[in-house]
């Protein structure tokens, strides 16, 4: 075990790990200004703003001997016995002459710049700056270019820490990006007819600690000092990135990548970082419905669980059971049942719906929910991967299925069972963006609506979704349901890791979230709790086993030999 000295302290660290002076200081809460470095790029050393004091400490005498000059934190190794001081004179002159420099060349147009709030630079000046300004301030403004379709470059705040331009070389693979003049002139540019363009582009955005580079998207839409952060997952695809929604009052305004080495670890796709606005589509279903004599009639959600229970036990609805759920000794005619649990519910979600099911016909055939696909799996040299399967949680609902029936039904072989022997009643759960030119499944589904609906025309059909369709407009009853960021529970990625997650905003007025609609069929006290229900999943089914525990923000592992 190594022993490194930081302003005193001691710090212990494995001897395989590779530290460098911040990661180091950082470990005791220490934080050493930094731009140019990042922890998934390459480090150049090029800002200067990291500067410390090193030195190295004779194992035997304990006498410490400094180096004269001030070296980058960021390419110093920790090593047994280095020494860091990172709050000298010696540094903080060094830092102030830093913040002092980038400060000459920089507009001072934060009033109207994005980052404000937010900016590295901002944030090290108030904080390692001079008190007082010693050169006369500039009345210009920053020149603007797009760089592509989703990224802009305001050139005059750049701080020249090319992070970006590491970024397309190293991580997204394609280096539209470079360094273009020398010296004081320098500036960031594309090659010439090669634009920012690859699917991971939103990141540099990111990346940069200034305002230099702006989201298109975003830009002049939203003060980041007026929203809120909430921690969630990407439903986009089954990588199941680990993001933060951004929003105010209810409104989502963008999404970013959340740290996470398991999964994305800083980056995320433009795919899914620009993938949400579905959320705020006027053309969502919002209002619960009910086909009375062939009309369809609003249904008041107070009136929703009577009106189910008529539906799954055949029942006519004034004689139907007041409850949410039928009592265990029901005389009741017993009707062959099916759900179908659509990989866009969470894990708590589709465990409830299983169970509610269940109460009326413990032999109801449940199926996986159609799985959206969309190209190929796309690989990017640092590992992150692009599924082609755009839901969140078919390993999930997969594996609840292989625990409750043994098996897992497909939704081709859900239909051509309907269609053999048609089912008295059907629940078909949803939550699936609107389709779009590249859904495979979408358009299948679509090719095979007539079918799909002749063996189901003679089942009394449930069908809860964001969006009209086929499926939807047949129903005797729908449900509108809630979009991924309105939800609360876990999702099971393709890597086979669990991560939970609390709703970012609250559904649109008239919709009822579907872990709510399900605690309240099945009478459960209180209002509903995820964390509860999961914790009853993991107790009954082993493949969930590891998420008895708390779990963490980046999530666990699920047990592999319980997968389908």
């Amino acid at each position: 075990m190594a022993i490194v000295l930081i302003n005193g302290q001691e710090v212990e660290i494995g001897d395989d790990e590779r530290l460098n002076g911040i990661q180091v200081a950082a470990r005791v809460g220490v934080e050493v200004p930094h731009y140019c470095w990042h922890p998934g790029l390459s480090v150049v050393a090029s800002c200067r703003m990291c500067l410390v004091e090193t030195g190295k400490r004779d194992a035997d005498s304990g006498e410490i001997s400094m180096l004269p000059k001030l070296v980058p934190g960021c390419q110093t190794p920790a090593r047994d016995g280095t020494v860091f001081v990172t709050d000298s004179e010696k540094v903080r002159q060094a830092r102030a002459m830093v913040e002092e420099d980038l400060l000459i060349r920089h507009p001072v147009d934060c009033p109207i710049c994005d980052k404000a709030g937010e900016c590295h630079l901002q944030d090290y000046h108030f904080e390692h700056g001079r008190s007082e300004r010693r050169a006369d301030i500039k009345p210009f403004h920053s020149r603007r270019r797009e760089l592509g379709d989703t990224v802009a470059l305001f050139v005059d705040r750049c701080v020249m820490c090319t992070r970006c331009v590491r970024f397309t070389r190293e991580v997204s693979g394609d280096a539209e990006l470079m360094v273009v003049h020398r010296g004081a002139h320098e500036e960031i540019d594309v090659f010439p007819g090669f634009p920012l363009e690859n699917k991971l582009s939103g990141n540099v955005v990111d990346l940069c600690p200034v305002g230099a580079l702006g989201d298109l998207d975003f830009l002049y839409s939203q003060r980041v000092w007026f929203m809120k952060q909430h921690a969630s997952v990407c439903a986009g695809c089954s990588t199941g990135c680990s993001i933060q929604v951004e929003e105010n009052q209810d409104r989502i305004h963008r999404l970013k990548p959340r740290e996470n080495p398991h999964i994305n670890q800083w980056w995320m796709c433009d795919e899914g970082r620009y993938g949400w606005k579905y959320v705020h589509d006027n053309a969502r279903c919002l209002a619960p419905r009910q086909k009375i004599e062939g009309v369809l009639q609003p249904l008041d959600w107070s009136d929703a669980p009577a009106a189910l229970h008529a539906a799954l036990t055949g029942e006519a609805g004034e004689n139907s059971n007041s409850k949410n759920s039928p009592p265990k000794n029901s005389n009741s005619k017993k009707r062959r049942l099916a759900a179908v649990l659509s990989p866009f519910l969470t894990v708590e979600e589709a465990y409830l719906l299983a169970t509610y099911i269940r109460q009326y016909d413990e032999n109801a055939v449940l199926a996986l929910g159609r799985i959206p696909q969309a190209g190929a799996d796309e690989s990017f040299p640092n590992g992150f991967t692009i599924r082609a399967e755009k839901c969140p949680n078919r390993r999930g609902v997969e594996m609840l299925l292989s625990a409750l029936t043994g098996d897992v039904l497909s939704w081709e072989s859900f239909l051509e069972q309907a269609a053999e022997t048609p089912f008295d009643a059907v629940w078909i759960s949803g939550g699936y963006p609107p389709a779009d030119g590249n859904d495979a499944a979408s358009k299948e589904e679509e090719s095979l609506a007539p079918e799909l609906l002749a063996g189901l025309a003679s089942s009394t059909l449930i069908v809860q979704d964001l969006f009209a369709s086929a499926l939807w407009r047949q129903a005797d009853i729908q449900l509108p349901g809630a979009a991924f960021v309105e939800r609360s529970g876990s999702f099971v990625n393709a890597g086979n890791r669990l991560q939970s997650f609390e709703w970012a905003i609250r559904p649109p007025a008239g919709v009822m979230t579907e872990g709510q609609l399900y605690w309240r069929l099945l009478d459960r006290d209180g209002l509903y709790n995820a964390r509860r229900v999961l914790e009853d999943v993991a107790r009954e089914h082993i493949a969930f086993a590891a998420a008895t525990s708390e779990i963490p923000a980046t999530g666990v592992d699920l047990l592999l030999n319980q997968l389908v």
